[in-house]
């Protein structure tokens, strides 16, 4: 940051916290020793304005039950309700992009306007923010109709109320990108909200979309910053981050994190940093990680998509206007949908889903028969395969050699007659293959040893579970024997025809709901080199047009044994 950025913030900030010093007070009033202050957070909404379904729409309770949550009608009533006096609403980032049909069609300029709507006072960017380039960042950030689609939602598109935040984004002149700070002002106090993204954010988006842009490191960024906001007397401070890590499970509130590259950060940052909200990784927890001064300190996460609220109350020393931590707490809040939806929102999501319905019906390419989900005895699928390879194809870039499909990401079957819209007869549209992959999940890449991938598949059987069969891309072929323990069933793995080596390291394309551990697939979290790729649905949509009059794949790829 140069030192006339440096000096435009602090003089805005100084002159604001001045302003605090000349508010009136009655003269016989003594005001409160302290000030309690409430933080609403979430992070990766991925402009789901409707509910999402499947798993991708379930909170995971701590006795492994589950809670359907989210949708932004749900999300902004639940906001209300937990509004207080001295209140302010944040987001750790991927707010946009990666997102479904009724807010992508429009370049989530809906998903925009929900924001607004619900007051969101600041919000980190995440790599998704950039998913169509910095210039389209700005164009959202400031208003204004798209360059080559105009405006096809709102007209004008007046832009975001709430600043984009990066204090480690840089020109690759090493300018600030991008506002590093904001101050929000709660109950007379001033809290100073530092933003950071990920430093590898590169690596998880295509060259283009961040040419010019450098990412330095977090903890720079975020001891520069503090140190800054320290200097002008804000004592009272959180960082928002698009960053965080996996976790072994348990509910909303649960702490069994992986250690990660969030926690690293954690634990290096300015003491002057009083509470982190983090994103990125699409979990769930709250904890307590110490300081650099071995003070701890508010972490947590609130999954994604909409369906948890954390809300972190933090009670502020009105003489030293710092968060007394041992008197601050946090917990997560699940966005049911049992309320009464916010009635502003849902009319905003309904107009979304109205004016993006024709793009339904539009053809995306065309099948000789029926491809259907239903497995084999080895449990294979033809449209699972299908599935699989299309991700195979979209992942080429990231170096992958194979794919993985969790099975119960493969909603409906891909039918061969017309349906009601009346485009003809092995026709796919648009909202036919959303709903074969309606969940709006991102394809990664992760490497994988010849071992870890063996014991990947040895997950597939449970003890005590069902059997979830994973849906394979024609480059991996395997045995499994049905009599075989469970944890020794899979032999003779091979990839592109070559037995695998159990040393040897393997790029293995995933969605993010398997990267994370998901339907217990936990050895998928020892993957790395994690980098970040196009929606599930762009994959597959993109892979029916290449191929026209799709023909049902042989299902010869995964043999069973008795």
């Amino acid at each position: 940051m140069t030192v006339s950025t440096l000096g435009r913030v602090a003089a805005i900030a100084a002159a604001a916290v001045s302003m605090v010093g000349l508010a009136a007070t009655p003269a016989l009033a003594k005001p409160a020793a302290t000030v309690d202050v409430r933080v609403i957070a979430f992070n990766d909404f991925h402009g789901n304005l409707e509910p999402p379904s499947g798993s991708s729409g379930r909170v995971i309770l701590p006795d492994n039950t589950t809670v359907d949550a989210g949708g932004a009608a749900n999300m902004a009533a639940h906001i209300k309700r937990l509004q207080t006096k001295n209140s302010f609403v944040v987001s750790a980032g991927d707010n946009i992009g990666a997102s479904p049909l009724a807010s992508a069609l429009f370049h989530d300029e809906p998903t925009i306007e929900f924001l607004n709507a619900i007051g969101l006072k600041a919000s980190v960017v995440g790599n998704h923010e950039f998913d169509e380039g910095f210039k389209e960042l700005q164009r959202i950030q400031r208003g204004g109709c798209h360059p080559v689609d105009g405006c096809k939602f709102h007209d004008p598109y007046k832009g975001a109320k709430f600043p984009f935040l990066g204090a480690n984004v840089y020109t690759d002149r090493g300018l600030p990108a991008l506002l590093p700070v904001t101050v929000q002002f709660s109950g007379g106090v001033p809290i100073g909200i530092i933003g950071v993204t990920l430093k590898n954010l590169p690596s998880v988006v295509t060259p283009e979309a961040v040419k010019g842009l450098k990412f330095g490191d977090e903890v720079q960024a975020i001891n520069r910053t503090a140190n800054l906001l320290d200097l002008i007397g804000i004592k009272a401070q959180i960082v928002v981050m698009h960053q965080g890590d996996n976790t072994e499970g348990g509910g909303p509130d649960d702490c069994r994190t992986i250690a990660g590259p969030a926690r690293e950060i954690v634990t290096n940052a300015s003491p002057k940093v009083d509470a982190f909200f983090t994103g990125h990784s699409h979990t769930q927890y709250n904890c307590l990680f110490n300081d650099p001064a071995g003070k701890p300190r508010i972490v947590t996460q609130s999954l994604s998509f909409g369906r948890l609220l954390t809300v972190a109350d933090l009670k502020i020393d009105r003489r030293t206007r710092d968060v007394i931590r041992t008197e601050s707490k946090a917990h997560n809040e699940i966005v049911t949908r049992t309320i009464t939806p916010d009635p502003e929102v849902a009319a905003l999501v309904n107009e979304a889903k109205t004016k993006s319905a024709p793009i339904a019906n539009q053809p995306v390419g065309s099948v000789t028969a029926d491809i259907v989900r239903a497995q084999n005895p080895a449990g294979e699928s033809p449209l699972g395969n299908v599935i699989a390879d299309a991700q195979l194809a979209a992942t080429q870039d990231s170096n992958a050699v194979i794919a993985l499909m969790n099975p119960g990401g493969v909603r409906a079957d891909l039918t061969f007659p017309s349906s009601g819209a009346g485009e003809g007869n092995g026709v796919v549209t648009y909202g036919e293959a959303f709903t074969v992959q309606p969940f709006g999940n991102v394809m990664q890449t992760i490497t994988l040893t010849g071992a870890q991938l063996k014991n990947v598949l040895e997950q597939q059987w449970l003890a005590n579970g069902p059997t979830r069969m994973l849906q394979v891309s024609s480059s991996l072929h395997y045995t499994w024997t049905a009599s075989a323990p469970i944890g020794s069933r899979v032999s003779g793995i091979t990839v592109n025809g070559t037995a695998i080596d159990p040393a040897a390291g393997y790029r293995v394309a995933i969605n993010n709901f398997l990267s994370t551990g998901g339907d217990l697939f936990s050895e998928f979290t020892k993957g790395t080199d994690l980098i970040g790729g196009v929606v599930d649905l762009d994959a597959f949509t993109a892979y029916l047009t290449a191929h026209p009059n799709l023909a049902p794949p042989a299902t010869d790829r995964i043999t069973r044994l008795p």
